[in-house]
């Protein structure tokens, strides 16, 4: 979303994958990490709204042509169901973006990406208390572990701020952000549009852009203006086509041939290559309550995802 791609609910698992889309899926997660990368860097230059605004606008502007098959689908469903549409980009795409970007003002990339790991736990919980899924034994005690990993890394391994309730405002938002795309991710189930991903995308991130104007509007009224030198414009180019438009495209190939839910189970490496890629370009390193966060979000994850309950022998 965003630096993290959009997921496809309704797409099925494919039987027997082909070796080749994963490393589509692969280059997918690191493009998506040099997204944090890029806001990072030129977070003092460029006020979030802004960046959000411009990425979403260009992105989309970028992957129209492409979809243009699907142009008459795309139009239908938006005359259909135009606030839907609008909901679920704006909380998926605006909220969740301009939230990180917001948050990387004040947190490292590498702390960011790692709370962004938790995202598919809060959407377990919330397609429970949503859509009434079954969360499980398991699940539930995954969700509690990634939240205790979540709380040790934003009171930064202080069980004092925890009692006071005090925290870093960066990683406050990073945690919102993931809880918009955990909502997103609920909602799309929900909402079934019914359109193939590359076109429901490109419909997401015009939505996405519309919201986000109003936002950069008031940055540009309150003197926040992006600063769009050598820096500014390269950090752009990169969220829009390579860390955006070409993301997007290369999930929606590893969906194909992968299936959706081995795609999006490697939105794990996305953590790791943030980390990597923050210790090398912006020369982060990982802090002691990092670390032990990142290891309850892990061990949060494999209860949830991994371990499978036993299953109930049926009486004759």
């Amino acid at each position: 979303m965003q630096a993290i791609p959009i997921a496809h609910p309704a797409e099925q698992p494919a039987a027997i994958p082909a070796l080749g889309g994963y490393p589509t899926a692969v280059l997918c997660w690191l493009l998506s990490a040099g997204v944090y990368i890029a806001a990072k860097w030129v977070a003092p230059e460029m006020p979030p709204w802004g960046l959000c605004f411009w990425r979403l606008l260009l992105a989309c502007a970028i992957l129209l042509p492409i979809v243009h098959r699907h142009h008459g689908a795309m139009l239908a469903l938006l005359k259909s169901r135009p606030l839907e549409i609008v909901a679920v980009g704006a909380i998926g795409l605006t909220f969740c973006q301009g939230m990180i970007y917001r948050g990387l003002n004040d947190t490292d990339a590498t702390t960011a990406g790692i709370i962004m790991a938790m995202s598919p736990i809060m959407t377990m919980v919330l397609a429970r208390l949503v859509l009434g899924e079954p969360l499980g034994l398991w699940k539930a005690l995954g969700a509690v572990a990634a939240l205790a990993g979540m709380l040790v890394i934003v009171a930064h391994g202080n069980i004092g701020a925890l009692v006071q309730l005090r925290f870093n405002i960066g990683e406050l938002w990073i945690v919102g952000s993931a809880f918009c795309w955990a909502l997103y991710t609920v909602l799309l189930r929900r909402s079934k549009f019914g359109l193939e991903l590359l076109p429901l995308v490109v419909l997401l991130l015009g939505a996405g852009a519309l919201v986000a104007l109003p936002f950069h509007l008031w940055e540009i009224f309150n003197d926040e203006r992006s600063a769009l030198n050598g820096n500014g414009l390269l950090a752009l180019a990169y969220l829009a086509g390579p860390g955006g438009a070409l993301m997007y495209y290369l999930y929606n190939k590893s969906v194909e041939t992968l299936g959706a839910s081995r795609a999006s189970m490697l939105l794990y490496l996305q953590t790791l290559f943030v980390a990597i890629l923050a210790y090398l370009l912006l020369g982060e390193s990982l802090h002691d309550y990092d670390l032990v966060g990142a290891a309850f979000i892990v061990v949060g994850v494999v209860l949830a995802t991994v371990i499978k309950p036993r299953a109930v022998p049926s009486k004759a």
